[in-house]
This record gives structure tokens, sequence and C-alpha cells, in this order.
């Protein structure tokens, strides 16, 4: 049987949502075109709609199904997509498994509840409710960052023996670098792990996950391809090179102490005329000078002239 990391690839694409620019009203129109544009250009090997870079808690329900809706359409079975349960109730987050199986996705991801702070049973209850609504594969997302809560490696231990469909997890590793392999080793084999964290691709592919959901590929995604190629060809050296290159870039997203890189990294694809708009409040839009700053970046990497 294909394993997720088999059926979703090495480079998986959590979609921007594009707003308009002054109203920040959802734009269907350029989410259509950027799905065009990372599938065309070969930037992902999967695409997530709805997740934590697509500004899943700005969204309104009926936003999210609009939205769902418009990239099906769009990607027209070009890349596999992943369908983005995330909310802090677990009703909602059933409702979007549901939705993503009746569209004909090929996978979900489910996030771990935030903002109240459960304990570890009521994370596996949130999980459980929501693999139990779907036949389809189930990523787990990890992303104690922004939830506030840690999923521990018996939670997922316990989801992976008790549910079929549980298959995976998304684990945001700059948190907890090593906690990687603690997932694998505690889980069946044939279990995916994904990095969640652009800085940390090298890291996790030494530890066995699978590849990384990576944001900053709807930029940089030729050469994400290009390190992720030379590590697993064993040319750790020239891969080495590439995630040198990058580091900056990535690090230079969160400038100024941000922990939410959304608006840099949007004003980093305005630049480079993917037009996906502001990101909604409460995030502000990047200044004048972190742009400058990001664009220093995309020139020397070549991507800008």
């Amino acid at each position: 049987m294909q394993t997720l990391g088999e059926k979703l690839g090495h480079i998986v694409v959590p979609l921007a949502t594009p707003f308009k620019e002054t109203t920040q009203d959802l734009d269907l129109d350029a989410a259509a075109a950027l799905v065009d544009h990372v599938i065309s250009n070969k930037l992902c090997d999967s695409l997530i709609v709805g997740g934590t870079s697509g500004e899943f808690n700005a969204l309104s329900l009926d936003e999210r199904r609009e939205l769902f809706r418009a990239v099906k359409d769009a990607a027209a079975g070009r890349v596999p997509l992943v369908g983005g349960a995330c909310s802090s109730a677990t009703r909602e987050a059933v409702e979007l498994a549901r939705l993503s199986e009746r569209l004909g996705f090929d996978a979900i991801m489910a996030l771990g509840p935030c903002y109240c702070k459960p304990t570890q049973e009521g994370v596996y209850r949130h999980f459980r409710a929501i693999a139990e609504a779907t036949a389809l594969p189930v990523m787990l997302y990890n992303i104690p960052i922004f939830t506030g809560l840690n999923v521990e490696k018996e939670t997922v231990a316990r989801l992976a023996a008790d549910m079929p469909n549980v298959v995976g997890i998304k684990d945001e590793a700059g948190i907890n670098p090593t906690q990687m392999t603690e997932f694998l080793r505690v889980t069946p084999p044939g279990f995916t792990v994904y990095n969640g964290d652009d800085i940390m691709v090298l890291c996790g592919l030494a530890q066995g996950a699978s590849g990384v959901v990576s944001g900053a590929s709807h930029l940089i995604g030729r050469q994400m391809r290009e390190m992720i190629d030379k590590f697993l060809a064993g040319d750790i050296l020239g891969a080495r090179k590439i995630h040198l290159a990058l580091d900056p870039l990535f690090k230079d997203f969160c400038q100024n102490g941000r922990t939410n890189g959304i608006p840099i990294w949007k004003a980093a694809m305005n630049l480079c005329g993917l037009k996906v708009g502001p990101p909604r409040l409460p995030l502000a839009p990047a200044t004048e000078a972190e742009t400058e700053t990001i664009r220093g970046h995309l020139v020397r990497l070549g991507i800008l002239n």
C-alpha cells in the first residue's frame, strides 16, 4: 500500500490564501492563478488548502468551503490535494474533513486544537473524531508555537494504533528538532513524518522525514527540490550549500520579533508577481524596511532581478 509520503511527495506547499488589496475580501481568481503557478512550474508535489499558511484562522467556514472548491477546480487533478481540517472546534474540523472527502481531495491535515489547551486525552478525542468522519488518510498537524500545546508521542502512537487512516504527522520541527525521530520510533512502519519548518529540511530528512511542508516553496521550490534531491542522492555538501544560501531568507520572514512570518512572506510573493494581497488583520502587513530586506535576499538568490 502506498504511504502518505509516497502519495504527497517531498514538497508539500501549504497554499497562501489571496485577499484583495483594499477590502481584504477572498480573491478566488488569484487563488486559482496561484494554484496554476505552483503546479505548472513544478514547485510542489502536492498542495494543502486552508492550513496555517492559508490563514485559516481568519477565514469563515463559508470562505473555506469556497476556497476548497476553487482550488479543487484549478488543480484539475494535476497534484494531490490535502484539505485543512483546522479548527479549535472539533465539530467544525469534522465538517471540513467531510467536505474534503466529498470534493475528492486526497488526504486531510488535522490541526491540534488551539486556544483551549486541552489535555492529551482531549487531543486524542479531537483527532479521533476527525479520523472517524472520513475514509481519507489523515495527517496530524503539530504546531505548538501557535496552538499552545504539543501533541505528545504517546498520543500519536495511540492514534496510529487505534485509527487505520491516521498515517502521518506534520511537525513544526523548529520547536523540538528531534521530535520527528520520536514520532517515527513509536509508530508503525510506513507512518509518514513531514517537517513543517523550512529551516529544518535537512535535519528532518536525516531523521527519516519524507519531506517538507514548505510555504517558501511558492518562491524557492526549485531550489528546495534541488537541495532535497542532492541530499537523497548522497551529495550532502551540495545540499548544505543550498541550505546555507536559503537560510537567511527563511530567518528574515520573521524579522523584528515576528512569530508569524506570513506578512513578510506574502510581501515577498507580491514582489515576485504572485498577487496574494495583504494578510488579514490582526496580522500587520510587512513594513517597507522589512520588504526591502526580503527583496535583497530574492535578488541574491536570482529570483528577482
